[in-house]
């Protein structure tokens, strides 16, 4: 993963990570909300903790797991109100460094990637010496966030909606058909 300015994170050091899983606690700050809410294309962020749990994966690897909460403000999809959510989210995922034999991905004989829906999620790569676990606890977040989110009681009930069952237009190659006739006619 690669972290720029504008994004929330909380970089931490795999060689200080043993075979004994150790707790991480994040708790955002307000410049740190701040960055958050732009990245994520949100109205407000109020608040953003996260605990997470780091250990060894087999040799070289880290598994990160943990659990997000947070509470944003974003506006409705129908009256551009404010509409509260809070996420509470768990995640998992796996670590390895580049240049492990274990991230280089098993493709089939014609060169395909072989990929098990319901199974774990493939690890991914890291360069460095040091994973950021704010970045994966926001990553998490912000796949939870709702896309369309709607005030409570709101409903689309000034839609406008075509039913071509119930629609009476005229079709234009009907109107076209009453041209040949006239045609025909004279």
């Amino acid at each position: 993963m690669t972290s720029s300015v504008d994004e929330f994170s909380y970089p931490v050091k795999v060689g200080h990570i043993s075979a004994n899983p150790f707790t991480v606690r994040i708790s955002a700050d307000s410049a740190d909300l701040v960055r958050l809410g732009a990245q994520w294309g949100v109205r407000d962020v109020q608040s953003f903790e996260a605990e997470v749990v780091l250990g060894r994966w087999k040799r070289d690897g880290v598994r990160v797991k943990g659990h997000v909460s947070v509470s944003i403000v974003q506006d409705c999809v129908v009256t551009l109100d404010p509409v509260a959510q809070l996420i509470e989210e768990d995640f998992e995922a796996v670590f390895l460094p580049e240049n492990s034999r274990l991230a280089k991905r098993v493709q089939d004989g014609s060169a395909e990637l072989v990929l098990d829906p319901e199974g774990p999620d493939l690890p991914e790569t890291f360069t460095g010496d040091s994973i950021d676990v704010g970045a994966v606890a926001a990553e998490f977040a912000a796949l939870a966030i709702d896309p369309y989110p709607r005030k409570q009681g709101v409903d689309y009930t000034d839609r406008i909606e075509s039913d071509p069952a119930t629609d009476k237009k005229p079709s234009p190659f009907a109107v076209l058909q009453g041209l040949k006739r006239d045609d025909a006619d004279s």
